[in-house]
């Protein structure tokens, strides 16, 4: 039985990621036309990526899987970029002005994995939930 809670431990903290994950995306998405930072600098904003590491459990020695966790969230260092609109006050002596490094279809491919990774992480707890139920059934 233990090994069934263990189970819903590891999909719950993959549950965690994913919605930070998701988190991390939806600011990406929202800030797509952020053209500065918050000092007002003409600096646009720089996607953020999210990457995961194993979550360890255990005593010292002994340990065993325990799950996902976020391992950092670091900005995107692609190349911002350019649009030419030599009229705007922000526009450098070429007429260009720097953009967001954010790319939508890539925010939107991103988003698709990462809810299809939370549905499957709460199949995998209603599959535990019923393994449960069933022994309990049996027992009973």
């Amino acid at each position: 039985m233990n090994g069934v809670f263990s189970s819903m431990d590891i999909s719950t903290s993959a549950l965690k990621a994913q919605r930070t994950r998701m988190n991390v995306i939806a600011n990406n998405i929202a800030n797509i036309n952020t053209t500065h930072d918050k000092d007002e600098n003409n600096i646009p904003y720089r996607r953020k990526q999210i990457s995961f590491k194993e979550a360890m459990s255990g005593p010292i020695g002994k340990k065993s899987l325990g799950g996902v966790a976020v391992y950092s969230i670091e900005d995107d260092m692609k190349p911002f970029t350019k649009r030419y609109e030599p009229g705007d006050k922000d526009a450098d002596e070429n007429g260009y002005i720097l953009g967001s490094n954010v790319d939508v279809s890539l925010e939107m491919v991103d988003m698709i994995e990462a809810s299809r990774s939370y549905e499957a992480n709460i199949a995998a707890i209603d599959i535990a939930k019923n393994m449960i139920n069933s022994t309990f059934e049996i027992i009973a």
